[in-house]
């Protein structure tokens, strides 16, 4: 059977909890002064782990994009207020990230810790112990681990229960070492719908183009199991708020009931043939683009348009946000 190998879904479309979080959390340059959530607590930085960093520069006037870490003109406030440790490729699974060529979890919390040694040396142990314990730490990956490791690489070895049973034990284990080095502000992002996104709907839906059911299967499975971990972790860590954070059913309450949220069209995104032209694939010698995307979920055949960026962004974080404190 033939296989869509695809972008970094999750993070992709975690962009959107992102996008919240930051706006609820950091505004301009005096983010240590806010005063959000339960005890009138404040944020000073998101950071972001998983495959993919946020990819659009719309975060409403706080930064224009989260910047990577790894970005070489990156200045002072910028490393102060956030930034990315995300590969695009990488996984749960240390061969999804070889596979990919990206730096997988182990290397990413090791930029981590050379993260925090240069603000102690820029700002003070006092306000640089106050960043890393008060920020958010978003955790967003699964999706290539599915779509792009496990047929290929993994099937010999692991049926689908004990592939996301591997999973999650390597989340657990990377959340455990995130609250090690300081983190204690963690929103661990689920895999979408991954099935239902219009390239898996053209690759494996047959001529309906219906949602694939092995990736949400195996979404699912592996959601249930993250959800889990998150709940043996706030037990095992008292002092910590590890927050589940649900994109599946989200999206696909979107997708259900495109009406209730005056959308039109949720099988093909707005760019091109909307079937399976994404990123860079997209652009302004696109033929048959749309002319009203806000009609559409999808802005190409992986990633959603702005308008439901921002509210599956409410829909997920509106009873969510407190629970960081």
């Amino acid at each position: 059977m033939m296989r869509f190998i695809f972008e970094a879904i999750p993070c992709h479309l975690s962009h959107v909890v992102i996008l919240v979080i930051i706006s609820c959390f950091v505004k301009g340059m005096s983010c240590q002064e806010q005063n959000v959530g339960k005890n009138n607590e404040s944020v000073p930085a998101i950071f972001v782990f998983g495959d993919s960093i946020v990819d659009t520069a719309e975060i409403f006037g706080v930064k224009d994009i989260l910047p990577p870490y790894l970005d070489p003109n990156l200045q002072l406030q910028e490393l102060l207020t956030g930034v990315s440790f995300a590969s695009g490729g990488a996984g749960y699974d240390p061969l999804t990230s070889k596979v990919a060529g990206a730096m997988s979890l182990s290397d990413q919390l090791d930029k981590l810790g050379e993260y925090q040694k240069k603000i102690r040396e820029a700002v003070g142990e006092n306000r640089a112990e106050t960043i890393v314990s008060k920020s958010i730490y978003i955790v967003c990956l699964g999706s290539d681990d599915i779509a792009n490791t496990y047929l290929p690489f993994r099937q010999s070895q692991y049926d689908i229960p004990s592939y996301t049973d591997l999973m999650a034990s390597l989340a657990f284990k990377f959340l455990e070492e995130l609250y090690g080095v300081g983190a204690r502000r963690i929103g661990v992002v689920s895999m979408p719908i991954i099935g239902c996104v219009p390239s898996q709907r053209t690759v494996e839906g047959g001529i309906n183009r219906a949602c694939s059911d092995f990736e949400n299967q195996a979404a699912i499975l592996f959601n249930m199991k993250l959800l889990s971990q998150t709940k043996l972790l706030n037990k095992q860590f008292p002092d910590a708020r590890i927050v589940y954070l649900d994109i599946y059913n989200t999206l696909d309450h979107v997708i259900q009931n495109p009406a209730q949220y005056d959308f039109e069209v949720v099988d093909k995104g707005c760019c091109g043939t909307g079937i399976i032209e994404a990123s860079m694939s997209c652009n302004s010698l696109s033929i048959n683009t749309c002319t009203d995307d806000s009609n559409y979920i999808f802005w190409d055949s992986y990633h959603p348009t702005e308008k439901a960026y921002k509210l599956i962004t409410s829909m997920v974080l509106r009873h969510k946000i407190n629970d960081f404190f």
